[in-house]
């Protein structure tokens, strides 16, 4: 136990196998589950906290329940009220987004994490692979801010003839422009210290599926092989169906947690990410944006949109890491 793997040398894991497997599973994953990424968005922002019903603490399991239902009520109303593309608003820039940076991220963390398990005398343990995914998110991060920006102010546009004074961008090109020419380069980056506060969701999600990956799902293949005839155990069971489902339980379930634990922050970056009305900035720092939603809305509000938000990155990264291993391991044969 302990998480080591030690006396063994490791090997430097390819940068382009593992480039193209992260950018393989982000498309994947990201068309798949855009049309719950829209209404998490909308349901983050100020201007829709009105869809969403009030979350009671007395009865989760009710309240769960019927913000699922909320959720799916809203899907079907953005289908209606504002036609089907609608629910996949955002999704080219979130697509120009996810593609390299889950890339990057695959990239720099296999890298990340050989380069600290040397430093480390071959042990690969939690630490190493904590250390690795806060400098892949961090990287990530610092180069993909701006699209998730465009991605995040074209969503919150809405048909609607309520919120329809604030459509002022016809495409995500011009979203770029606008923010460009209005707020600078620095308005590109709005969100960012919410971002990198967000490095303990990405850290705690991977520390959590490499020790399942490991402990779990490599423990239970064992316990399959040692079933097999004698003859057939040296045989790999990379292809097994029991294999991909106990990896895509794992993805899933380090996802689950690690949202849950670290959600506000999904919050403050929508907010800090809104369009400005009429020229004011509302939420101008993670401070000041936390106190402000608190003080104005109350604690529930920096849960807002969670049961879509859920619904969509669980699945999500269960088929991203599904789709990731699966790369790695038809690329590396």
């Amino acid at each position: 136990m302990g998480g080591a793997i030690a006396d063994k040398e490791t090997v430097k894991p390819s940068v382009l196998v593992h480039f193209a497997a992260g950018g393989i599973g982000g498309t994947v994953g990201a068309a798949i589950t855009c049309p719950l990424e829209v209404v998490k968005t909308r349901l983050q922002s100020s201007l829709y906290r009105s869809s969403e019903a009030a979350v009671s603490f007395r009865n989760p399991a009710r309240a769960a329940w019927t913000h699922i239902v909320g959720v799916v009520d809203l899907l079907r109303t953005i289908r209606r009220q504002e036609g089907i593309r609608a629910l996949w608003k955002g999704l080219g820039p979130n697509l120009i987004g996810v593609v390299p940076a889950r890339a990057i991220y695959f990239a720099t963390y296999s890298q990340g994490k050989h380069a600290f398990t040397v430093l480390n005398n071959n042990r690969e343990t939690p630490l190493v692979h904590m250390a690795a995914a806060a400098c892949a998110g961090t990287t990530v991060a610092a180069c993909t801010n701006p699209i998730w920006l465009v991605k995040t102010r074209m969503q919150l546009q809405s048909e609607t003839p309520a919120l329809r004074a604030a459509h002022k961008y016809r495409n995500s090109f011009h979203c770029l422009y606008s923010v460009l020419r209005e707020e600078g380069v620095r308005g590109l980056y709005k969100g960012f210290s919410a971002s990198v506060l967000g490095l303990t969701e990405s850290t705690l999600q991977f520390a959590t599926y490499e020790y399942l990956k490991k402990h779990w799902v490599e423990e239970r293949r064992m316990e399959r092989q040692a079933l097999l005839p004698e003859s057939a155990r040296g045989s790999t069971l990379a292809q097994s169906p029991a294999d991909w489902l106990d990896t895509f339980a794992a993805a899933a379930f380090a996802k689950l947690g690690a949202a849950i634990i670290t959600y506000p922050h999904e919050v403050l970056r929508t907010r800090l990410r809104q369009t400005p009305v009429a020229g004011v900035t509302k939420y101008k720092g993670l401070a000041q944006s936390a106190k402000l939603i608190y003080r104005e809305e109350g604690m529930a509000a920096l849960y807002g949109g969670m049961t879509a938000h859920l619904m969509r990155v669980v699945p999500n990264a269960a088929i991203l890491f599904f789709c990731y291993e699966l790369v790695v391991s038809a690329l590396t044969k």
